[in-house]
């Protein structure tokens, strides 16, 4: 009976049910393309990091390996398989009910051998004014001549025969397709009402490449694509400037070692074995797709208008005790304050970093910044602190992969605007997700602390779900001060925390504890439960505490987005626990862990999922939920994602990712559900305060 699944194909399992909404009919059809294009850009980064460190780790020497419990080997070989049969069914997708779809619709993604004589001439001079600089055409020669290929940039390798007849000569060629310049999708000139017609960017150099290879007849055209290595290899010691480490180390990101080869599965053996002798790609670095790679540009495809095939629009709903305050801060004082987007607007966030920026008692402002948005009030706000003289700075992770240089970016703008900005620290991630402002008031020192489970982004606040809450709860509020000057001192604090779980002091003996006083209970014949919800649990310490958990009795629910290494449901094992996994319009981001403790729940949020990385390398923040009403609406959420019926799958040891079904019960949808719930809430509690002020 198997304890553990591997954590990379528990993942590759989330990214199935990413599929899945590809392939649900119920789901808006350009929401299903969008769907294609989530799991495309999940599986790039997947092989950079992932496939990359699998595939390093089947080439070291057997000494290196005798410690480990999966054989890299065979979890690549296992890991190609999957990706391979998932890239057949999402072809099958794209090819047998997107496009027919979208055609049905007036939309038709057209093959360049239909092209129209005016199409034809349309498509030659877009790409003789567009296209021609960017192509980068190389006639190959075996190892003699191998041109570098950018890290994800798409290529179209041709087969050539010279046109003198009486001794054709067999030759390859790599033509550059400039989807990095230039729109993947080009409307076509179409006379037939009512219908609009897409070439692929792919298809117009197929078509037009003639142009540039007068001499050849081309025999056949295919389209690859080289992942790299995306993982940053940085010496962690405590000696050394690793900022100038990060930054160095980023140049080499997009020159790393091929990780994996894009390539048409109907590319012919003789023509994939000459590109693999060129590129020194070996058979656990190829992934057969489609006709057409880097699916991710999907995101972008033009919706012509069709916002019927879109989401409905959920508004954000306002806060209104708090957007509508004179000051953000009297709100916080009464009593503390919860946020849940994208159901609730994110504009109390925004606005607590305004507030304290124009705020004449506010006299300093600390925040964590683990990604940021391109465009960002808050960022604005804490520049406009500093003018307005106050103390701020900022804790920036430049080590939060792929945000790396944006936050180097970002740094470098808030120091020049006078911000005291501290970086990452070697050996471990800071990640987070607090802010702390100090309030002078009747001549004292007064703190406000945000504490959530998500980063300080504006753009995925509309996006992810997660929670967040205001508090002036010194019990809280005076441990979180100790983080930030552990963080801008580097010296250890010497009072330990009581109420905060924090990753390098106490973390996960917190988790462990609660774990732990709920099956004591279960031992001795009281009730226990546990619901736990977070993106990835891994940690093989922990899941054994499960285990000994649902042994004894606890009562366990699972919600977890992605990689679930434990296994339920197992008789003897874990035959106590359940596990969902729920994949929908939103990306479910919140850690929640909700503890019985004796009929009296313990509600806690966090920013750290349960894994190893988590749990013992980064500066992670469990915080209890003190405010009783704001625990009821907290697991009210949790209930309603438990009984969702529509978007929920089972987790189990098969990974077959069932839906879960209730047909004695209405459909529940629970992002939905959660949305309106959360609304009725809000307008509650507007009758409630009116009624206050107008009795």
């Amino acid at each position: 009976m198997a304890k553990y699944i591997h954590r990379d194909v528990s993942w590759l399992s989330f990214n199935y049910r990413v599929l899945q909404e590809a392939m649900d009919p119920s789901v808006p059809l350009l929401e299903r393309l969008k769907f294609l294009a989530i799991y495309s850009s999940n599986l790039d980064e997947f092989f950079r990091i992932r496939v990359a460190n699998h595939r390093n780790l089947a080439r070291a020497d057997k000494s290196t390996l005798k410690n480990f419990v999966f054989s890299p080997e065979i979890i690549l070989k296992e890991i190609l398989n999957i990706a391979n049969e998932q890239q057949k069914q999402f072809s099958t997708i794209f090819e047998k009910s997107i496009l027919p779809e979208l055609k049905k619709n007036g939309v038709q993604i057209v093959s360049w051998r239909n092209l129209n004589k005016e199409q034809v001439e349309f498509v030659d001079t877009y790409f003789n004014e567009y296209l021609l600089p960017f192509v980068q055409p190389v006639i190959l020669a075996g190892k003699k001549i191998k041109p570098f290929l950018n890290n994800g940039a798409l290529y179209l390798a041709l087969h050539l025969h010279t046109k003198d007849i009486s001794k054709p000569v067999s030759e390859y060629a790599i033509v550059k397709i400039p989807s990095d310049h230039l729109s993947r999708f080009v409307e076509l000139p179409c006379k037939i009402a009512g219908v609009k017609q897409v070439l692929m960017l792919d298809d117009a150099v197929r078509h037009s490449v003639r142009l540039i290879f007068p001499g050849y007849d081309i025999q056949d055209s295919y389209s690859i694509k080289l992942t790299r290595d995306a993982e940053l290899y940085i010496d962690d010691e405590y000696t050394g400037d690793l900022l100038s480490k990060i930054k160095k180390s980023l140049n080499k990101r997009s020159i790393g070692i091929a990780s994996r080869m894009v390539y048409d599965r109907a590319m012919p053996k003789h023509f994939l074995q000459y590109l693999m002798n060129v590129f020194e790609i070996d058979e656990l670095d190829l992934l057969p797709e489609g006709r057409y790679h880097n699916n991710s540009d999907f995101f972008k495809f033009p919706t012509f208008n069709l916002t019927h095939f879109k989401d409905p629009i959920l508004p954000p709903v306002k806060i209104s005790e708090m957007e509508d305050a004179e000051s953000i801060f009297d709100k916080i004082r009464e009593k503390d304050q919860l946020i849940h987007i994208p159901y609730h607007s994110y504009e109390p966030v925004i606005r607590f970093f305004e507030d304290a920026a124009k705020d004449p008692d506010v006299t300093h402002i600390k925040i964590i910044q683990y990604r940021v948005a391109k465009v960002s009030r808050i960022m604005m706000a804490i520049k406009n602190a500093v003018k307005n003289g106050k103390q701020v700075s900022t804790f920036i992770e430049v080590k939060a992969r792929f945000d790396e240089e944006a936050n180097l970016k970002w740094g470098e703008e808030l120091e020049q605007a006078g911000v005291s900005v501290y970086y990452s620290m070697p050996g471990f991630k800071v990640h987070s997700k607090l802010a702390l402002v100090r309030r002078l008031e009747n001549g004292k020192p007064n703190l406000y602390a945000y504490l959530g489970t998500g980063n300080f982004h504006e753009d995925t606040a509309k996006l992810y779900t997660d929670f967040g809450i205001f508090t002036n709860d010194k019990r809280l509020t005076a441990e979180v001060a100790r983080i930030f000057t552990f963080l801008e001192t580097k010296q250890r604090p010497t009072q330990p925390f009581e109420y905060l779980g924090v990753g390098l002091f106490n973390l996960k003996e917190k988790f462990i504890s609660l774990i732990k006083r709920e099956t004591e209970n279960a031992k001795k014949g009281k009730k226990a439960r546990m619901i736990l919800k977070m993106n990835s649990l891994q940690d093989e310490e922990i899941i054994n505490y499960l285990y000994d958990a649902s042994k004894a009795g606890v009562r366990i629910k699972l919600i977890i987005r992605g990689i679930c290494s434990l296994v339920p449901g197992q008789k003897g094992l874990s035959e106590n626990i359940e596990a969902i996994s729920i994949v929908d319009r939103f990306l479910e981001h919140s850690r929640v862990f909700i503890f019985h403790n004796e009929g009296d729940p313990e509600v806690y949020l966090s920013s750290a999922d349960w894994m190893v990385r988590n749990l013992h390398f980064r500066v992670e923040t469990v915080f209890p939920i003190l405010d009783p009403d704001i625990a009821k609406t907290i697991i009210t959420c949790m209930n309603i994602q438990l009984n969702d019926n529509v978007k929920s799958r089972i987790l189990d040891i098969k990974l077959s990712n069932k839906y879960k079904k209730n047909t004695d019960d209405i459909a529940v949808r629970s992002q939905i559900e959660t949305y309106y719930y959360i609304k009725r809430r809000e307008e509650s509690i507007s009758q409630a305060e009116n009624q206050q002020e107008n009795p």
